[in-house]
């Protein structure tokens, strides 16, 4: 019945004959939903879409909690053949005006708690129809989905039509609408299961959000590929995910997770029946990486991805996974090495902006074609935005991003080989190393701090302590100290965040 909608198909194929194997895990109630009820509600809502008048190529907006009843729109929509716009759920009504302007969705599916606040700005925007999804899975599209019989037909999909959008976090300017086709999806999803070695015996532990790609697009959908279970969380809490280990094989997070759960008591005993610990969506410190390993005698596994891209590269399942890298290309996908001005393929073990291209490369960014043109070259590489290097055994080392290169005194500062140094050193926690307008050098360089708790730390100390490794262009000029560094949803440090509260420290 799937088999003309080119990522319904693949979603579902895992599970035909095994309707009765559990997929959602709820520990708080006990309760099992089954691949085939799911599917059955996820049908409901594609057939409530429809009767909503949701066509195909329709975007459907979704600023709600992280529930079962989310995932089953995420895949009714696939079905009805509407793009799905998942929104973090921490934009103010604010900053979704923005995107329901620029996506003009027919539907908008938010909180309740957000309905008084949505529904004005909706209609401003020319939204058809919003309807609700509560942190408890009550709530209008429910009611909506549970009037409807499943065995909803899916609406024939190709392999370039869309399936999502994402918005990027807008940190160099307006967020983009990243366009994400069955093809992207589907073929990142299947290459990441078959490479993780995910089976219908997997069950994941997931603790991630849903408005994002780690969470959707890559838990969720590698999960249903492989007609595997998911312990489902509706966030990160230790003590959760402490207690789920033992019935779980998988874990997917960011590195936060990582470092709090070395916090626990009892974690060498709980993750004994665990085999795979992925890590993403921020560096994960070696440190950490190196610490997991001595608890827990597992190795993380890093990999990289970005929203416009799903997942690039990966650690090695069987093989040395390396403390700072993001291991080797994904089959299937092509990286190289570029001249940031150029666009030259630069030698091996050179720094320079990463370059991907494969099926799992988005189409381009929602009514933005000068941006895409500029960021997507016409023989189908993307340029990252990233600075990273590949050694020589072939694992790839991300650098920083390119808008993060400190310029200071004409010299290139690469941020993360200055914060490797200050992060080595006792008694930091971590680091964030950014650039601000200097009068004589044009960049200063600057070091924040995150000292471990009782920890005496002093300007002058860490720039001693660093002083010899170093260029003198590259040292910090100065060393500031908080008690956390700013990170969005999915734990990565917001240095734009950083340079905008320093950016007078020279003035």
């Amino acid at each position: 019945m799937y088999d003309r909608n080119y990522l319904a198909h693949r979603l579902r194929h895992a599970s035909i004959g095994r309707e009765d194997q559990p997929f959602l895990i709820h520990p708080d109630s006990g309760a099992e939903v089954s691949h085939g009820a799911f599917f059955a509600n996820a049908e409901r809502m594609a057939s409530a879409l429809s009767r909503m008048g949701v066509k195909p190529g329709d975007r459907v907006a979704v600023q709600a909690p992280k529930t079962q009843a989310m995932l089953e729109l995420y895949i009714g929509c696939v079905l009805a053949g509407a793009v799905f716009l998942p929104l973090n759920t921490g934009y103010t009504p604010a900053e979704v005006r923005y995107f329901l302007g620029d996506a003009t969705p027919a539907l908008l599916v938010c909180d309740p708690t957000k309905l008084d606040d949505l529904t004005p700005l909706a209609a401003e925007c020319g939204v058809r129809h919003i309807r609700t999804i509560a942190s408890d899975g009550s709530g209008s599209l429910v009611e909506a989905r549970d009037g409807e019989a499943p065995g909803f037909t899916p609406m024939p999909r190709d392999p370039l039509d869309l399936a999502a959008i994402l918005y990027t976090s807008g940190t160099t300017g307006r967020s983009k609408g990243a366009m994400l086709t069955h093809r992207a999806l589907a073929s990142n999803s299947e290459t990441l299961r078959d490479t993780w070695r995910f089976t219908p015996d997997d069950v994941l532990i997931h603790a991630l959000p849903i408005f994002h790609t780690h969470g959707l697009f890559v838990a969720t959908n590698i999960t249903l590929m492989a007609g595997g279970a998911c312990i489902f969380l509706p966030g990160f809490d230790a003590e959760q995910i402490m207690a789920a280990m033992p019935k779980a094989t998988a874990l997917m997070g960011v590195p936060t997770f990582y470092t709090r759960l070395l916090q626990q008591e009892g974690l060498s005993e709980a993750s004994k029946t665990m085999r795979l610990f992925v890590s993403g969506s921020a560096p994960l410190l070696a440190e950490t990486h190196d610490r997991w390993r001595e608890v827990t005698g597992h190795a993380i596994l890093e990999r990289y991805g970005m929203t416009e891209t799903n997942m690039n590269t990966s650690n090695p399942y069987d093989g040395d996974r390396r403390a700072g890298t993001v291991g080797f290309p994904l089959p299937g996908v092509e990286l190289k090495v570029c001249d940031p001005e150029t666009g030259e393929d630069l030698p091996q073990g050179e720094i320079g902006m990463l370059e991907v291209r494969g099926d799992n490369v988005f189409a381009g960014y929602w009514q933005m074609p000068e941006k895409t043109a500029e960021e997507l070259r016409e023989d189908g590489f993307f340029i990252t935005g990233d600075l990273g290097r590949i050694d020589d055994d072939g694992y790839v080392h991300i650098v920083g991003r390119g808008k993060d290169l400190i310029i200071s005194g004409g010299f290139n500062v690469y941020p993360k080989e200055v914060e490797t140094l200050i992060d080595d050193l006792p008694g930091v926690l971590e680091s964030a190393v950014i650039g601000v307008p200097h009068p004589d050098f044009g960049e200063g360089v600057v070091a924040v701090v995150v000292p471990v708790a009782g920890a005496d730390l002093t300007e002058t100390g860490i720039l001693t302590a660093i002083a010899s490794d170093l260029a003198k262009f590259k040292q910090p000029k100065r060393v500031l100290f908080l008690p956390e560094l700013p990170r969005n949803t999915m734990g990565k440090v917001q240095k734009n965040a950083l340079r905008q509260d320093y950016a007078e420290i020279f003035a």
